[in-house]
Parts: C-alpha cells; sequence; structure tokens
C-alpha cells in the first residue's frame, strides 16, 4: 500500500473566510484557533472576517495560514486519517514541521509570527514582488533572469511554472522578456521578495529564533523545500535557510513519489499544490484537504 502525504500550501492561497467551516463544524479546528487566539490575539477573526488587503500583509499572512492549515490537519487526524510523511512550501514547511514533531504546536505558531513579521520587515526595505513564469522551462526562465540584476527564479514548481522574485521596477521588462521568450508572466498576491537574497536579513534572524527551540524527533520524514530530501538532524538550519533559498517543490514531490507516496492531501484554503502535483505526476492522487472531508462525509 502506497503512502499518504500531507503537503501544506504557502502564501498566495489565503481568502477571507477561510477555515470558518472548519471552526464551526470540528471541535479539533476550535482548540486550535483557540489556541492561536491565546497567543495572537484576533487571529480566527482575521482569517474568517479580514479583508484580502489585510491579509496579503506577511505579518498577518503566516499565522493566519499556519492556523487554518493546522487546524485542518488536526481535522483529518481526528477523523483517522494520519500522514505517512509530509512536506510544506514555503511557510508551510513550518506547519509541516509541527506536525511532524519538530516542535509542539504553540512553538510553532509562535515561530510563524515571529517568521512573518521578520520577512515583512525585510520586504518594507525594498519594492519587490514576485511573479509566476509559465510555458518556459526552467533553464530559459534562469537565461532570462540573468539579464536582471535583482530578479532571481525562487520557486520551481511544476514542469512550465516557476516563481521568481525582485525589484518590481525590473518587472515590467522582465515580463517583455519573458513575452518574447515564449512564455507568460502574472504578478502573484504576496507582498515581497521572497526565497531571494532580498531575505537574507530575516533568515539570518530566524535562525536566531530557532537557536532558542528545542527541537523534537520527527515522527515521520518531513522533506525540506531547499534540498528536496528528508530532514536530518539540523532541523533549525534548513528552516531558516529556506527563507532566502529557492523552493525545490517539484523535486520533492518526485522524490516523495520515489519514496512510496501515491496519495497527497493537500493542507491548507487553496488547492495550489493539488494543481501542481496533478502536473508532475499523473500516477498519484491529489486533492485537497476540503474535497477529501466532502468525499469521507459522503460515503
Amino acid at each position: 500500500m502506497g503512502k499518504i502525504a500531507f503537503v501544506f500550501s504557502g502564501q498566495g492561497d489565503q481568502f477571507p473566510g477561510m477555515g470558518k467551516d472548519l471552526y464551526e463544524n470540528y471541535q479539533a479546528a476550535r482548540k486550535i484557533y483557540d489556541l492561536c487566539d491565546g497567543i495572537r490575539p484576533g487571529t480566527s477573526s482575521q482569517c474568517f472576517d479580514g479583508t484580502e488587503n489585510e491579509l496579503r500583509e506577511t505579518g498577518n499572512t503566516q499565522p493566519c495560514l499556519f492556523a487554518t492549515e493546522l487546524a485542518a490537519a488536526c481535522v483529518l487526524m481526528t477523523e483517522g486519517i494520519a500522514p505517512d510523511t509530509a512536506a510544506g512550501f514555503s511557510l508551510g514547511e513550518v506547519t509541516a514541521a509541527a506536525v511532524s514533531g519538530v516542535f509542539d504546536y504553540e512553538t510553532g505558531f509562535r515561530l510563524v509570527c515571529k517568521r512573518g513579521e521578520l520577512m515583512q520587515n525585510e520586504a518594507v526595505k525594498f519594492d519587490t514582488s514576485m511573479a509566476a513564469v509559465l510555458r518556459l522551462r526552467p533553464e530559459e526562465v534562469e537565461k532570462v533572469c540573468r539579464n536582471y540584476s535583482d530578479i532571481y527564479p525562487v520557486n520551481f514548481n511544476c514542469p512550465g511554472q516557476i516563481t521568481v522574485s525582485g525589484l518590481s521596477s525590473q518587472m515590467a521588462d522582465f515580463f517583455a522578456d519573458v513575452k518574447a521568450a515564449g512564455g507568460r508572466a502574472i504578478l502573484l498576491k504576496v507582498k515581497g521578495a521572497f526565497h531571494s537574497p532580498f531575505m537574507n536579513g530575516a533568515a539570518k534572524a530566524f535562525a536566531g529564533e530557532l537557536a532558542n527551540v528545542k527541537m523534537g524527533r520527527q515522527s515521520i520524514p518531513l522533506y525540506s523545500n531547499k534540498t528536496a530530501e528528508p530532514y536530518g538532524e539540523d532541523a533549525a538550519g534548513l528552516l531558516s535557510a529556506q527563507i532566502c533559498h529557492p523552493v525545490q517543490w517539484e523535486k520533492t514531490v518526485r522524490n516523495m513519489i520515489a519514496d512510496g507516496t501515491d496519495t497527497f492531501i493537500e493542507i491548507g484554503p487553496g488547492r495550489t499544490l493539488t494543481n501542481m502535483i496533478r502536473k508532475i505526476s499523473t500516477e498519484v492522487r491529489a486533492v485537497s484537504v476540503f474535497d477529501y472531508l466532502k468525499e469521507a462525509e459522503g460515503c
């Protein structure tokens, strides 16, 4: 029998009202939101009633997504669906680490609040943005990026989709070059040049935060954004370094499949990772947590 993976989504999937149905219908979800509200008052109301602009602020996005993801994961586990392995996309790797036992839920939430704050502090220092580049191969995107001093390929998502980070002032010309190369670029609804050298300061500061955290032993294999391989002993190093290094998502998924995973459940408010995984492989099942719960209720 194949393995089940919980994969946790990153920034960009947030939306006003996310998680409200979980809170209203599952005690396990209410416990998580209540825990988060006890540490950061107003987290649940931000998820349920916050505006799109409010949720787009990195300092809000990260704790709100963590709360929603962790609540959804706990609902599944309470219903008897446990992961054999886990991974997370960017911010989602922190949630995956908590579910995998690297640290407890309270510590994970405190860390993600600090991570969001540090990354937002770096983001406001520069006018930067991120964009998804479609229909080009990795080497083609890298070639276009080499023409720009401050645009970097940062998220290798799936075939035909790579995200770049960089100065907003260079994006219009970059978009034109992408079009000339046969591709298409789309701005993402995030504020900051994540997973690029623009985040070096945040990565260093987050490493300092992690140095004060007692790391636990992983209960299941956890795959790293930076290496696309299962974690070893240096969980703190991987979690801090991924802030300013590219996310090797396609390689991660392929490695998880090679290691026996045949079912991926996306834990988050959207279906971004589900769609990416379906493009990476047609031989595995990829489904969002909400679709999975609906299927289970229909049985």
